[in-house]
């Protein structure tokens, strides 16, 4: 290595980006660096999707190598790696080709879960992933109008074909079974109907499978857990106490699967006025965060109460859909670059496997 390659490298070293949460070369990165008659040319690999990650990595590598008197231009090479997760000892055999699942849960209902699993998906295709997402929600289906799809799967090659949804493939009880059918059924008939959703189904090869899940902390997510390794959890709350309560019980329940949390939503934070433009804490404000500092996980994002968000789900227009420049799909966007962070340090950890309890 010359010495203008290692310079470079030594100012990469220590840049520590504010998604991956750590320091540049803790995940060997910068594969190629070559310098020539004062450019440097870099081929840079993430273990994360190119969302947001990728703006503020571009920008501090620029202004770190910018200290470097000898360097007269920049030329960058993005390119995304996702890493794999085997669930870390958990029962269940993993999807092939299904590199990371990760489950959305909540304590209770009506906190905006599954508008957050949906944007949260819609916002990871946006990024670049591959994704699709399965909605375990057997009872109260509702993601496939959220994503405004309709109609019925078909058999190919012995498996159950997805249909799809702004490009992102999408399984649902609520493509068979007939509208406004109540699905009367107790635990083992939830197992089974799960399985055929999850084993049943030719989902191809994913970075993430994004799993809706019902609330509480019943038998949907154990037979989950007992199914198929989760990469990790995300629990969607509202600010105010009532929620937080369930928080901590479905960070607890995770805990004891061996499934490990990867953080926190804060659904309906905040309201802004369009009137005035003032901010209204309408549930009050900051409880998930609070909650996740003394679970020791991350608070991923705080989404805004905003009638687009209800106008989106109804009509089948998430707003992640808007992309990331958009200021609502921004919220969404960041939620998802930091979750894929979690995911990726965990997945560079590789903790020795935990025996379920």
């Amino acid at each position: 290595m010359d010495q203008s390659t290692a310079e470079v490298r030594e100012a990469l070293r220590t840049i520590h980006d504010p998604f991956l949460g750590a320091a540049f070369s803790q995940y060997n990165i910068a594969r190629d660096v070559q310098v020539a008659n004062g450019t440097v040319a870099l081929k840079l690999v993430l273990p994360v999707p190119l969302g947001p990650v990728k703006q503020t990595l571009d920008a501090a590598i620029r202004q770190r190598l910018a200290g470097l008197p000898w360097v007269g231009g920049v030329g960058i090479d993005w390119t995304s790696n996702v890493t794999a997760n085997s669930g870390f000892g958990q029962s269940g055999q993993p999807l092939q080709g299904v590199k990371n699942t990760v489950a959305v849960a909540s304590g209770k209902g009506g906190v905006g879960k599954s508008t957050a699993a949906v944007n949260l998906t819609v916002a990871l295709h946006g990024m670049g992933a591959r994704v699709g997402i399965l909605d375990a929600d057997i009872y109260g289906p509702n993601v496939p109008g959220m994503l405004g799809v309709t109609g019925r799967p078909i058999l190919a090659n012995d498996k159950i074909q997805p249909l799809y949804g702004y490009g992102v493939p999408v399984m649902s009880m609520g493509f068979l079974a007939d509208e406004g059918t109540a699905m009367i059924w107790r635990g083992p008939m939830v197992a089974q109907a799960l399985r055929q959703l999850i084993e049943d189904v030719d989902w191809g090869q994913l970075d993430y499978l994004i799993v809706d899940l019902p609330p509480g902390t019943g038998d949907a997510p154990l037979s989950l857990a007992q199914i198929l390794p989760l990469a990790g959890a995300v629990i969607v709350s509202t600010p105010q106490e009532v929620a937080l309560q369930d928080v901590r019980r479905g960070i607890a329940m995770f805990g004891k699967l061996r499934v490990p949390n990867l953080g926190v939503i804060e659904n309906m934070s905040y309201f802004v006025c369009g009137n005035c433009e003032e901010r209204h804490e309408i549930f009050a404000h900051g409880g998930a965060a609070r909650a996740a500092e003394t679970a020791g996980v991350p608070l991923l994002g705080e989404i805004p109460l905003d009638p687009r968000i209800r106008l989106g789900g109804d009509e089948g227009r998430p707003p992640a859909a808007a992309g990331a420049d958009d200021a609502l799909g921004t919220a969404y966007f960041d939620a998802a670059q930091r979750m894929t962070a979690q995911l990726s340090e965990l997945n560079a950890a590789k903790p020795e496997p935990l025996p379920v309890l």
